[in-house]
């Protein structure tokens, strides 16, 4: 099936922009520059990825963002926000965004971004039935995470996440109690390593702490090393 892209953004030019790029991979795309016909639209109709600016008529893409993933929790969602706007980079990814790209940007880094944002939704989408072999599955005390599922549990519940999410617990409980800094965590799950985009990994993290921890505030389980970075404590998840 071929993979499908909302894109929601009020300059036409950078949405005609974003779109020739995204036919250049075989992507179909739609276009929207209202705020609450974007938000019907993604609520309504099945998109792999939406790409959302902030700045909209009508209704925000902080509030898209956060009204699409209290109803649809898989949907890939990648933000744009201006160069200058760091609230925006934070809320958005509050909120729920998987990834966020500043304006402007690179058209071949916005190829890369939505491919890396695509393989992980078509993964989660190809979910086998079959019981995975017990040795494929990474267990790390009470997780447990099938790969040919593609399913996270934590005491035999499952585990609502998103596709990045999903990865961001997979490269932990592959590399149990080893400390990674955000830059190798941006590099690992996210595939890129530019500096600036830290917001992402602190995001994240606090997405799966709350997911993961009976009180995100004092982690047992992805645990801060300050002045380092994170790590998965094979203790706590026990």
């Amino acid at each position: 099936m071929t993979d499908s892209v909302l894109i929601v953004e009020d300059d036409n030019d950078i949405a005609d922009l974003i779109r020739v790029n995204l036919h250049e991979l075989g992507i179909h795309t739609e276009h929207e520059s209202d705020g609450k016909k974007a938000l019907d639209n993604a609520l309504a109709n099945h998109y792999s990825l939406l790409i959302l600016d902030v700045m909209l008529p009508s209704v925000s893409g902080l509030d898209i963002c956060r009204q699409v993933r209290q109803n649809k929790p898989e949907q890939a969602i990648l933000m744009l926000t201006a160069k200058n706007s760091e609230m925006d980079r934070v809320l958005g990814l509050e909120l729920g965004a998987d990834d966020y790209m500043t304006k402007p940007f690179s058209v071949r880094e916005l190829q890369a971004r939505v491919r890396s944002q695509l393989r992980k939704v078509n993964l989660l989408q190809q979910r086998m039935p079959a019981v995975e072999p017990q040795e494929q599955a990474l267990v790390v005390g009470k997780l447990v995470i099938n790969q040919q599922q593609h399913v996270a549990k934590l005491s035999g519940f499952e585990l609502d996440l998103t596709a990045t999410e999903y990865d961001l617990l997979k490269h932990f409980v592959q590399h149990p109690d080893q400390v990674f800094s955000r830059a190798q965590l941006l590099e690992a799950v996210w595939g890129y390593h530019h500096s600036g985009y830290e917001h992402t990994v602190n995001s994240h993290i606090n997405r799966l702490r709350a997911k993961l921890e009976k009180n995100p505030a004092q982690a047992q389980i992805i645990q801060t090393v300050w002045g380092v970075g994170y790590k998965l404590n094979s203790q706590g998840a026990n």
